[in-house]
Order: C-alpha cells, then structure tokens, then sequence
C-alpha cells in the first residue's frame, strides 16, 4: 500500500514508519522538515500539516496523522484534524488513520464519563485530550470520508519494547492482564499497521493495550 505519515519523525510516526517499511509498504514521510527524516531511502513530502489539500493527499491508500504538538498548543489538533477531513472529502478513495490519544476513552459501561473526566487524569494533559477528542467527535459528524482513530492505553511508554501482541477494545478504558491501561508504541505501531492492512475498524474508533514485561 501507498501510505503517507503525517508526523513521520516524531517518536510514534517514526515507530509506524519502520513497522510499515518492515512490511514491505510503500511509505513517504509527509513532515515540516525534511532533515528530520533519518532513513535516507524514504521519499519526503515536505509540507505542513495546515498546508495539505486533496490533491498532496489523493495519491495515497492511507494517511496515518502522527501529528503532535505540546499541550499549550493543542488546539492545533482541532485545526489540522478538520483540514484532513476537509481535503480527503475531495479524496474519498484515500484513509485516515488518527494516532489519537487515551482520554477520550469512556471508563463507564454507560459511555457517559470519559477517562480525561476522572479526578486521576494529569492536569497537565486535559488540554491535549480535549483537543483529541474534539478531533473524534468532527470525524463521527463528518461524512463522505473513511476514517479510524486509534487510542492507546493510558501509559503509552515510548521506551517499552514490542512484544508483538496486543487486546483490541472499542469505545471503552480497558487494561491488560495485570490490570494496567499499558501499550508501548512498537506495539501501538503494530496494532495501527495492522489495521491499515485489516481495515477492520472503518468509521469507528478503537483502543489497545499490551502486557508490560
């Protein structure tokens, strides 16, 4: 497959990039700035995220949006979210692949209280998972468009090793076996490279988690 990371040399682009490389997929790192990318063999689409219209974005099967911004920018994740809706309603043979984050994830079987809602969720990070969420709700409203938000778990460790497996859940907080919300990102690059080669969750949202070793 044809697919473009939007965020590419960022610690989960970057992870999801070398995943799909492994896999034999044709990928070009859609970034800011091309003297970021580190693997000297994949093709570079310099071009900001703010930027983009149906025409950069209809040569590809996939886009995988990567992107990320510090908390005291994270309205940015509204913005650019709504700019890919817009330019793939022009490109509709074209997916979206959100890395999305953990907080919007409901922690009550009756999908009314969502884990950035809960007393224990960091302060620091409400504004981010606020702004993902925002990003989730526009593409459930949207139409004409296919599109799947995965969210991690609530630790999402850059430094944890991939294991190779992973629990699917839907809409919902779910944990692993010890009872943690875990996933490192190899195994979350994983879990989005197998779903851009499954497509099993068109529309919808969907979490994971994976053991801790």
């Amino acid at each position: 497959m044809k697919i473009g990371i939007i965020g590419a040399t960022g610690k989960a682009g970057n992870l999801i990039l070398k995943e799909a490389l492994k896999r034999g997929h044709e990928v070009t790192a859609i970034v800011r700035n091309s003297q970021k990318v580190e693997n000297p063999d994949v093709p570079v689409f310099e071009k900001d995220v703010f930027s983009l219209t149906a025409e950069d974005l209809a040569p590809f099967d996939v886009i995988v949006n990567a992107f990320g911004v510090p908390p005291e920018k994270a309205e940015q994740h509204i913005e650019a979210g709504r700019i890919l809706i817009d330019a793939l309603k022009e490109a509709p043979d074209t997916r979206l692949i959100v890395v999305g984050g953990a907080g919007s994830l409901f922690v009550d079987e009756a999908r009314t209280t969502r884990l950035a809602e809960t007393p224990e969720f960091p302060e620091a990070f409400k504004s981010i998972a606020n702004s993902q969420a925002q990003n989730l709700s526009d593409l459930e409203a949207s139409e004409g468009i296919q599109w799947t938000f995965l969210s991690p778990a609530a630790f999402f460790d850059p430094e944890g090793r991939r294991t190779g497996r992973y629990q699917k859940g839907d809409d919902g907080f779910i944990v692993n076996s010890k009872g943690k919300s875990y996933i490192s990102y190899a195994d979350y690059a994983l879990a989005l490279v197998d779903e851009i080669e499954s497509g099993e969750h068109k529309n919808r949202r969907f979490t994971v988690v994976s053991e801790n070793p």
